[in-house]
């Protein structure tokens, strides 16, 4: 982890983690461009020299924990939250405004969103990440969550598990590989806790970038039917996700929540508020560990 040797170290006091044990797992979940918080986020762990033996990801948290695992600096990942534009992963797929566009597989297109997985990825496989990973997608013909990475299905190039796990229903092309159809890892598990439990971890962070319980429906309408798919995939995950967690009885948590909540999955004007909330919610969820 050479890379993340050269970040400089903050000046605040954390208390030790030795209750989380020795195996800490950080949970990234699924969010739209709310889990560019994620990368401010893991800024505030890696100043705090928190040890993580491995990373599970949803959807966006997929994409950014394949940067961290790949040796991607904490400054350069921030550097390509801000960069991020609408263009670069949501162009419009000009068939669904034809006649009959409303059999188009998707609003966007795929294409667009996985070359720039592609480009921003700082390895090009599994074997070349620094820390162990694995990410999730959903199988469109059984309905059941598939996973894919360290120890379980690397013969799915990391490319492709990034946009599988990516891959919103409607909104993006479901990913087509080994005869199979795959979409958005958080259309089952938005914040895959339990999986950091069957992998070993004896502690968990887990960074939670979605939508809230309330949000204002005549705003979202007025947005159009991107948004209204928005919230009603955040409706569903949403409740799903907050019972997991208010139930939790497994290992050590340490539950991390930016104040993202008002925000769509396609706010692509506030990432720099997402950046700076990730960090700063991080930073007091580790003090009061």
């Amino acid at each position: 982890m050479s890379a993340r040797k050269k970040a400089p170290l903050a000046p605040w006091p954390v208390r030790p983690l030795e209750e989380l044990g020795p195996r800490i797992w950080v949970v990234l979940g699924g969010g739209g461009i709310r889990g560019v918080a994620h990368a401010g986020a893991w800024q505030a762990l890696v100043e705090a020299r928190v040890p993580v033996t491995g990373i599970v990801g949803t959807s966006i948290g997929a994409l950014i924990g394949a940067c961290i695992a790949g040796g991607m600096p904490w400054d350069r990942l921030v550097r390509l939250g801000m960069s991020l534009r609408k263009e670069d992963i949501a162009k419009l797929n000009r068939g669904v405004v034809w006649v009959n566009g409303i059999r188009e597989q998707s609003v966007f297109r795929g294409d667009v969103l996985k070359a720039y997985i592609e480009r921003v990825l700082p390895v090009p496989s599994w074997s070349d990440l620094d820390i162990l990973l694995q990410v999730n997608a959903v199988n469109l013909g059984t309905g059941r969550t598939e996973w894919f990475g360290h120890g379980v299905r690397e013969d799915v190039s990391l490319v492709d598990a990034c946009y599988a796990s990516t891959a919103l229903g409607v909104l993006y092309p479901p990913a087509r590989i080994g005869g199979q159809l795959y979409v958005d890892g958080g259309t089952d598990d938005v914040l895959p806790l339990t999986r950091a439990v069957e992998l070993g971890a004896t502690g968990i962070i887990a960074v939670d970038v979605g939508s809230g319980e309330n949000a204002d429906a005549d705003r979202i309408l007025e947005q159009g039917l991107v948004a209204v798919h928005d919230r009603l995939f955040a409706i569903m995950s949403g409740r799903q996700r907050r019972e997991a967690v208010l139930n939790w009885d497994g290992p050590p948590l340490v539950y991390v929540r930016p104040a993202v909540d008002e925000y769509s999955a396609f706010s692509f004007p506030h990432v720099k508020f997402f950046l700076e909330e990730g960090y700063k919610s991080m930073r007091r969820a580790l003090t009061a560990v």
